[in-house]
Formats: structure tokens, sequence, C-alpha cells
């Protein structure tokens, strides 16, 4: 049966997650060694670097985008490894982002996804007789996996099932080992904090006969006569089981034994287990991630120190195909795994748990314990954010934001990140790419609360989008505030002049004079971006950003920006894609220039690389409407003479199961099929080309 604090326990256990991949990543080069580590931060015990804003990640890609099998196969029965396989060849761009991409036969993962792209089927694509024993014992069927263990809680053997089949399209032998051993002790850490018997359920999961039942092993005797001192025993692990005896890039064997080191030193305690991780060298973001998954669920969110906790602000980013679903808000993210973890365990959800959760929307409760939903401040000295139980709209949570001795005409802004550019990052980790959260014609909503405590005049607030390139805001009328009152504010995302919106939100502001400087609490509550969106992209607003022109995420193909339009050379088929995720009925135009190439097509519903329809101008005089479904297949033509070097207005439709394409206007296919209901919308080419696209307008109905 699913525990009473589920949620709340699958929020700590996924932050947990990204806490120790954020510790961990920065000396996860193998030129870090043990001693170096130790040389150069000594006794670990904070971040050891201040990310502006953390990059992706594959430790935190893997767990994110494979779960999604659940959604596109496996949606009334138990997954398989080829179910997994698919997503991940539909949620990943050849040779960027998603995973290390360091070369067949080197990279595991790189190896698996070229084998996916040939055909050889999973669980094949990861066995040993096809990839070889080292290759297919390396980490990586470990690190993907944590979020089975969140969705089967107090359930280790089906956790394990569920490990090993997503595993299984990757690794083999050991390395599916250490799929099964931790979604067992992540489900384990549901019932109980005791670190020994989370342990012992994973280890039942697995042979005894096992290498990685022998390191852990090996690791638990020498904790018996050495219980103080894991640096004697990380030299054991150097000595007996290092990586001159399992070899290969990053074998699971010596990680393994690193993972549970760091779970019996650390004693139970998620702060110092994910710190022991870190220091213990080898696949520090990998052992400190996986450990912090257990550990964040055995402890809970009490347990995470706030030096942790606040610097992510309940934010990560992604580097899958769709730059809609790369940003992640982990309160919203925790509410959807656990509705899926409902599903697995065939008992009913609670009806809050599915009324908060809104997958093609914004939308902040401020319900799970301190959650801050990445709502931020633009002055920190004026303005202090921070999660409350102290006053809510509905339920027990809000926001409140702490503003202190303001005086005419100081003001900040308290706002949501609903995009970003590169230059918020320190570096390039695994290229993320974005599409924005929020569009010029959806509704933003809130409720504000005011607690004055001094100043002779009331707050005022005036809701404000930001633009991404020219950092532009566009401020809207200022509301005075009413002390002691909710108040409800609304108001319409404007016309964004042809660029992105990087922020959405409010501007504080103080209207009393210095002598009465202003001091007190706002409460943001029920904060919501939602409705039909109406926009236009201008190519000479934006940028190139992770190597993609903004706002795409580019599979294939060189693209660039060329004056006001969005430049494609390919010799192979390529294909750039955007938007949200989960729009459904919409019709977007694209002033197409074909210079080279049989293909020019325009993409709606894509609901990744393998999944959506394509249509737009096609060879021999056509336009032709296709579907992609792990496969193209014509679905519908037209006889329409095209030609070269001249600009097309090309508009493709989507209105319930009726697809339809106009060129200049003129209607010229119109068809039925009800395959997919929602989807990004793109550019593509089915081959060799050179394209020029401008003036992109999307319009959503409802």
């Amino acid at each position: 049966m699913i525990p009473s604090n589920y949620v709340e326990k699958v929020y700590a256990g996924y932050l947990g997650m990204n806490v120790g991949i954020r510790l961990g990543a920065p000396v996860e080069p193998t030129h870090w060694t043990y001693e170096r580590i130790y040389q150069t931060y000594g006794d670990i015990k904070d971040y050891v670097k201040p990310f502006k804003n953390f990059a992706a990640d594959d430790d935190a890609n893997g767990p994110y985008y494979f779960l999604r099998a659940l959604y596109d196969d496996a949606k009334d029965r138990d997954i398989t490894p080829n179910d997994v396989a698919r997503a991940w060849l539909n949620y990943s761009r050849e040779g960027i982002g998603m995973f290390w991409w360091g070369g067949y036969g080197v990279s595991t993962e790189h190896t698996v996804y070229i084998n996916l792209k040939h055909g050889i089927p999973a669980p094949q694509s990861g066995s040993i007789p096809q990839n070889g024993l080292i290759v297919a014992e390396q980490i990586g069927g470990q690190i993907f996996i944590d979020t089975w263990g969140l969705i089967t809680p107090g359930n280790p053997k089906k956790a394990a099932d569920l490990g090993e089949a997503a595993a299984r399209v990757s690794h083999d032998g050991e390395g599916v080992l250490g799929a099964r051993f931790f979604c067992a002790a992540i489900s384990k850490a549901f019932e109980t904090s005791n670190i020994k018997e989370i342990i012992a359920e994973g280890l039942a999961q697995i042979p005894a006969e096992s290498t990685y039942s022998k390191v852990a092993h090996a690791v638990l005797d020498f904790h018996k006569e050495h219980p103080d001192d894991f640096r004697a025993c990380r030299e054991m692990l150097e000595r007996d089981w290092g990586y001159d005896k399992y070899t290969g890039v990053c074998h699971i064997i010596p990680n393994a034994g690193v993972c549970v080191l760091a779970m019996i030193y650390g004693q139970g305690d998620f702060n110092r287990t994910v710190e022991i991780a870190t220091m213990c060298s080898w696949d520090t973001d990998c052992n400190a991630g996986n450990v912090g998954t257990v550990l964040g669920v055995a402890c809970g969110l009490d347990g995470i120190a706030d030096h942790y906790r606040q610097p992510i602000n309940d934010s990560i980013v992604m580097s899958g195909i769709s730059g809609f679903l790369n940003i992640l808000d982990i309160p919203t993210y925790a509410k959807e795994l656990s509705i899926l973890g409902y599903r697995i365990a065939k008992e009913p959800c609670p009806q809050w748990l599915t009324d908060s959760y809104k997958e093609d929307e914004i939308y902040f409760d401020f319900e799970l314990p301190g959650s801050t939903h990445n709502i931020r401040v633009s002055d920190p000295f004026l303005c202090l954010v921070k999660h409350s139980e102290e006053m809510a709209y509905q339920g027990k949570g809000s926001l409140e934001i702490v503003f202190d001795r303001m005086a005419r005409p100081q003001n900040a802004k308290v706002y949501y990140k609903p995009f970003y550019t590169r230059d918020e990052f320190n570096d390039e980790r695994y290229s993320p790419t974005f599409a924005p959260k929020a569009y010029p014609g959806q509704k933003v909503s809130m409720q504000v609360y005011l607690d004055q405590w001094s100043g002779n005049e009331a707050m005022g607030i005036a809701p404000y989008i930001r633009l991404a390139t020219s950092k532009k805001e566009l401020v809207q009328g200022y509301i005075k505030l009413v002390d002691k009152e909710w108040l409800h504010v609304e108001f319409t995302i404007p016309d964004a002049e042809g660029e992105l919106i990087d922020e959405v939100g409010i501007v504080l502001e103080a209207y009393s004079p210095a002598k009465f400087k202003s001091m007190g609490r706002i409460f943001i509550d029920e904060f919501r971006i939602s409705g039909p969106s109406e926009y236009h992209i201008d190519f000479a607003k934006q940028q190139i950003n992770f190597g993609c022109v903004t706002p795409f995420s580019h599979n294939h193909g060189a693209w660039s920006l060329e004056q006001d339009a969005m430049y494609l050379m390919t010799a192979d088929p390529a294909e750039a894609y955007t938007g949200n995720y989960f729009a459904k009925d919409y019709s977007v135009s694209i002033r197409v220039n074909p210079q080279y190439g049989f293909s020019h097509l325009v993409a709606v519903r894509a609901q990744g690389a393998m999944r959506g329809y394509h249509a737009g101008l096609d060879e021999d005089g056509e336009v032709s409407l296709y579907i992609n479904n792990f496969g193209y297949k014509k679905l519908a033509g037209s006889k329409f003479v095209w030609e070269l070097d001249r600009e097309y207005d090309v508009r493709v439709t989507a209105q319930g199961s009726t697809i339809t394409l106009a060129i200049d206007g003129e209607e010229l296919i119109k068809h039925q099929d009800d395959t997919f209901a929602y989807g990004m919308y793109g550019v593509t080419t089915l081959g060799a080309a050179r394209t020029y696209f401008r003036d992109i307008r999307l319009t959503e109905r409802v």
C-alpha cells in the first residue's frame, strides 16, 4: 500500500538525486583523482562550484526521459526493454546531449544508440554477446533508473524488475544487477530509514554469487572492523576492486563499492552520504546521485541541508529533444511521478494530487514542504524568498517574499524563469536546449497577500515579462496592495515582438519615502500560466545557444542564423523542434524558401524524433503529408508545382483528428488521422537539403 507521505518522499528522493549530481559533477573527470579531490577540497561539506544555473547531466536525463516509455508504449502494462529502447530513440538527439557520446565501442550509451538505430532490438542492443563484457558492464546500468524505484514504493521486487527491464536496453551482466540493487533500495527506503535494512533489500534482489554482491559485502565486512574510517575503506576498494581490475571508461563494480561505502559510512545521514560519495572519486556525480535518491527518500525533506537545497531552487534542466520538457520543476515532477506510482500500484490516486498536476501548463500551489518552484527575486539584498505555511490562499502552503527597508522608487522583481539563454550557465554540460514555458496570449494569474510591518504607504505591484534577447521589460500598470487582504492578480502576456520570454512575474515597488521605509512580506499562492498562445518568432531577434538556433532543438544538419532566417544545410534527413510539448490543436505557418533538395516540411504534433506529422514541399512537384511513427509513411499528397529559391507560406493546422496543409493560403491537403493528439512543431527534411525558414507564426485553438 502506498504510504500517506508518498509525494513528499518522492520529492525528497528526486531532489536528493539532483543534489548528489550537482555536488559530484565538478570532480567527475578522471583527472580528479581521489588524492587530488582531497588535496584540493579536503573534507567536503558543501558544493564545490557556485553554478549560476546547473546545466544538464546524463544522470538526470536518463531517469527522466526513459521513464516516458510509460506514456508512449507501456500505458496499461509492464514495460519491456523494447519500450524503453523506443524512448532512447525518440527523445535523444544523435551525437549531442542526453548521454556521453564517446564513440562506438567506447561509450556504452553511444554504442547502444547506434545498435538501436541500425535495427538491433533490445535487449540484444545492450547484451554481452553484442557488445562484449567490458562495454556491457559499465556504470550506466544503474545511473538511469532512479525513477523506477520512486514509482514503486514498498515493492522492491517490482522495482528491481522494472529497473532491470530498463537497464537491459544498454547493459548486461553486472551492469543490470546495479539497476536491480538501486531500484530495490529506493523502494525499500519508503518503508525504513535504516540504511542496513535498505542495503540488505537491494542485495536480496541480486544473486549472492555475483561480483556486485561480493564487492558490497567486502565493504560491509570492512566497515564492521573499521566503522569510523571511510578513507581506509576507499583504499581497500582501490587495492582490491579498482579500475585496474575492472576496465573500460567507468566500470560498475568499483563504483558499486563506493556507493555501498558512502551509504554505510554515511550512517543514514543524507548530507554525509553524498559528501562521502563525492570524496571517493571515480564516477562522482553518478554515485552521489544514486545514493542521494536512496537517502533522500529515507531521510525525507528535513534531512537535506538548506545549503544543498536552496541553490537548486526546485529547478533543473535537461538536454533531450524537447526544449519544453527540458525545463523541469521538481515539485511538479514529484507529483507526476507519484501519479505514476499510484497507477503502477493499481491504487486510486488522491483527488488533490490529480487536481494539482497540470502537464500542459504552469501551476504552482506551493503545497509541498519547502517548495519554491524556481521563483526568484532580482535583488536579494532587498528581498528574501522562502516557502511558508503561515499563510495560504488555498491549502496550507505559499511563497513568502520578505521586503526589507524599501523606499520610493526602489523595486524588486519576483519572477519565474520560463526560458534560459547560454549566458545564464557557467558551462555547456550536455548541451541543453530550451523552448519557452510561457507565450504571448496566455493568462498569468496568482493570489497575492500583503503583510506590511512599516511604511506610510502600502506596497504596489506591476505584472511584467522580460524579453530574452533584448532584455526589454514590458511592465503593465501598477496595482496598490491592500494590507491583510488577498488580491487576485491576472494579466495576459503581451506580444513579445518576435522575441522569447525569459521572465514572468511582478515588480514589487515601495511607495513610502525614505523617512518611512517599508518593511513586511507578501505571500504568493496559486501561480498559474495557462491558456492558448498566439505569437510569432523573428529570427533576426534569436541567438545561437548550445549549438542550436533559439528556441529549437536540432537533430542532424548544420543550422545557423542568416539575417532574419534560420538556415539549414544538410546531407541527411534533419529536424528541429520547439513549442509546448503538450499543445493539441494549433496552426503554424512558416515562410519556407527551398534552395536545394526535394523535401522541405513543417512538423506538427511531434512527440520526439520518431513520432509526429510532417507536411510541406515534396519531390516530383507535390506537397505531401507524412506520419513518422518510428518510420515515415506517406498519408496524403497533392500536385503542386514548386520552385527552388522561391519563398512559400506553408501553413499546417492540427485540429482534432484533422491535419490540413495550405500553401500561400490555398488548402491542398486535408486528412484524418488520430495517431497523435499533441506535440511540438518544427521543420524537417527527409533528405539532403538547403532551406531558409522565416517568420514563424503560431496560433493555438480551443
